[in-house]
């Protein structure tokens, strides 16, 4: 029979005991384990299954948590499932008994995340990986609830946080390239000998496939000395060059790293990856998530992050970002839908007056538009009457973009004019609504609701510090998509293990 629920197939253990001893009672794996039902889990991904064709699969809820193992601590699928066979807190958290030596196998992991949660090119499986993140959120904020850490309605404070991306954005060759040094200098740690057995380098072609043939010589010449191979530095080194070789060839059969852009964190530094953009209530509970690439402007978001928000159970009574969430189609939808919205006005802040508004990007940081290519504005400067003509304001904010780069661009036509000598975006000044805006910005209530804005912040470092979530670990929006859902519902469980403990201490002090 199909095991696609809990570990039905789990046997009794007289070594059981094992884990009351040695696991703490407030370990946070064990807690974990206790305080969710990863169930709903198999329910989302059954369909991936067939019932009545090839081997019974693995239970889905163990894979998951084998998931959610690997992005905690950064290992490889050989690597992490060798690890799982000596180390009884991973065999507790996955259902397995102390003895047992029988682990799967771990191709198996791979395919789980690249065929069950996400199936490569596939735009249909890429939303799967998307609900996945929302129900993994949802379920922490059921949580969060359940424990009288969050009420119903909230305020949710919004940011955005950026990641680079697996390969560069010039080509994965560098990365292969860095592994093999690695790998090699460890290598002649243990024999010196190596130095003249090594093949021979190709890493001045500047061809890709060069440096993965080089890496398959290279991991075949050290994989043959089975008393090298057994020193465990040296192995970690060989399976970590092995799944970034893997992840190259599908990096190469389908270009996936072509979903991210450059990103401009301010007007001299940029990136190039992805953006997860984020909604948080005061208490550091995540409730929403969006995943794009790297150049989107935070504001645009603002609707989706209230929309995930409230599809989970919870009513936003108010939203607290910075200047990006002050454009006026935030401030007439948060008017609409009768939510306070914290955000102050740039010093331009002009967004959505524009007739290519959906296209031209604004950076906030650097307070320059980019364009759907991915360049950002040279320089800007004011146009037009400050005094109202014929009751229209005709004052324009006008942005400058590098002509050279125009000319060149593969996304000129319909942007880029033959024979123009310059290229301009141009915007309105103030408008009405935010006229109004200024005003609600001086009041006691917007103060108040922004001063829980310097929190997201914080949440945004952990992030990055804590989970690894400033480079991505996998290719493609798929790939961090499904990052991104392991990382928020680990983020969000440790903060509600944290919170229901200072609840429950403060109780017992009174």
């Amino acid at each position: 029979m199909l095991y696609l629920n809990k570990q039905e197939g789990m046997t009794l253990s007289k070594h059981a005991e094992l884990y009351d001893i040695l696991i703490d009672k407030d370990d946070e794996w064990r807690l974990l384990n206790e305080m969710v039902d990863f169930s709903f889990i198999t329910d989302m991904l059954r369909d991936k299954y067939s019932l009545d064709m090839g081997r019974p699969a693995e239970d889905i809820e163990r894979m998951f948590k084998y998931l959610l193992l690997k992005n905690s601590f950064k290992l490889s699928d050989e690597r992490l499932v060798k690890r799982t066979k000596t180390d009884l807190l991973f065999k507790y958290f996955l259902g397995y008994v102390p003895e047992e030596t029988q682990l799967i196998d771990p191709s198996l992991l791979t395919k789980f995340r690249r065929q069950r949660i996400g199936d490569i090119g596939s735009e249909d499986d890429s939303k799967v990986a998307t609900n996945l993140m929302d129900e993994l959120i949802k379920k922490t904020v059921e949580i969060a609830k359940a424990n009288g850490i969050i009420e119903e309605k909230v305020k949710i404070i919004t940011d955005s946080t950026h990641s680079n991306a697996l390969y560069s954005s010039i080509s994965p060759r560098e990365e292969l390239i860095r592994r093999a040094k690695d790998l090699r200098k460890m290598v002649y740690k243990f024999d010196e000998s190596y130095k003249d057995k090594m093949p021979k380098k190709r890493e001045n072609t500047g061809i890709l496939e060069d440096q993965m043939e080089y890496t398959k010589e290279l991991l075949k010449l050290i994989k043959l000395d089975e008393l090298l191979v057994a020193k465990e530095p040296v192995l970690e080194r060989v399976e970590y060059l092995e799944e970034m070789l893997d992840d190259t060839n599908d990096q190469l059969e389908y270009s996936k790293e072509q979903d991210a852009r450059v990103g401009h964190k301010t007007a001299d530094t940029s990136f190039f990856g992805y953006k997860t953009h984020l909604a948080m209530t005061p208490e550091r509970i995540i409730t929403g998530a969006v995943i794009t690439s790297g150049e989107k402007h935070d504001g645009k978001e603002l609707q989706s992050l209230v929309e995930k928000t409230e599809r989970i159970g919870l009513k936003v009574e108010a939203v607290i970002g910075d200047t990006a969430y002050s454009e006026a189609d935030n401030i007439k939808y948060c008017e609409q839908e009768k939510i306070k919205l914290a955000s102050k006005l740039s010093k331009m802040v002009t967004h959505g007056n524009s007739k290519r508004s959906k296209e031209f990007e604004y950076n906030k940081d650097a307070e320059m538009y980019v364009c759907p290519a991915g360049h950002m504005a040279i320089k800007k400067a004011k146009q037009g009457s400050k005094n109202p003509k014929q009751g229209y304001n005709t004052q324009v904010e006008c942005y400058y973009f590098d002509i050279e780069k125009c000319k060149k661009c593969p996304l000129k036509e319909g942007c880029y004019k033959e024979g123009s000598k310059t290229k301009t975006y141009s915007v309105t000044i103030k408008s009405d609504i935010h006229i109004k805006h200024m005003d609600y910005m001086e009041t006691e209530e917007f103060q108040k609701l922004y001063e829980d804005r310097y929190k997201i912040e914080a949440k945004n470092g952990e992030l990055k510090n804590s989970y690894g979530y400033d480079k991505a670990n996998g290719c493609g929006k798929l790939g961090m998509t499904i990052q991104g859902a392991s990382t928020l519902f680990m983020a969000n469980m440790k903060r509600i293990i944290k919170l229901k403990a200072v609840k429950k201490q403060n109780i017992d002090q009174e």
